[in-house]
């Protein structure tokens, strides 16, 4: 299979390529994402408290709203426009020429389905909030910094997935013409090159006959 560049624009990758890309990063984030919030649910649903360095410490909560803890009893529909953005960059990955990309676009994937599966999976779960209706369940926090809300790895992966992609969309883009512009040019290049080197070389033998 060949290699392509990470940052590349305007090159032709495989399907295997670009959706191997998003896939794996999603499902790494998904999988980090869940198996920290069992973690955090196992040790801190007795109102323990972790500290781990300076500010940072281990709080479970449980939120209803939207990421950082804003936006509570709107699970449902913060639920409905996260799988509405995933399926957005789903269109997106389909046109995008850097794997750099699609790794982002999978990283923002995995973070909002891990938001989504405890909205449909933690039902009934949060403290003093009963709704049982469609994806009303809590999204489970505990990175606490504690001058920033509660957030998970989730959170985190779509902030940072979202920067990244911003970053990218700030980058000067190659267009595949102009790609194959370039590619063309130093075929031609390596092709003049190579006339040269046998004409020098035939030039070099008539001399030697002479």
């Amino acid at each position: 299979m060949e290699s392509v560049p990470l940052t590349a624009n305007g090159v032709k990758i495989s399907a295997l390529q670009r959706w191997g890309a998003v896939a794996l990063a999603a499902l790494s984030v998904l999988l980090i994402d869940q198996l920290s919030k069992a973690w955090a649910l196992r040790r801190l649903s007795t109102g323990e408290i972790v500290d781990v360095m300076f500010s940072l410490r281990f709080n479970l909560a449980f939120n209803t709203g939207m990421a950082f803890s804003k936006g509570a009893g709107m699970g449902p529909l913060i639920g409905i426009v996260a799988i509405v953005i995933a399926g957005v960059l789903l269109v997106m990955a389909r046109k995008s020429t850097s794997i750099l990309q699609l790794i982002f676009i999978g990283i923002v994937i995995g973070g909002a389905v891990g938001n989504v599966v405890d909205r449909l999976s933690r039902v009934g779960e949060a403290p003093n909030f009963t709704s049982t209706g469609f994806m009303s369940g809590a999204v489970v926090d505990f990175v606490d910094l504690q001058w920033w809300p509660i957030f998970n790895v989730a959170d985190a992966s779509i902030v940072l997935g979202g920067l990244g992609l911003a970053l990218i969309g700030a980058r000067p883009r190659v267009s595949e013409q102009e790609a194959d512009s370039a590619s063309d040019s130093g075929s031609t290049a390596g092709t003049t090159s190579d006339t040269n080197a046998a004409t020098s070389s035939e030039a070099g033998s008539g001399t030697a006959d002479a």
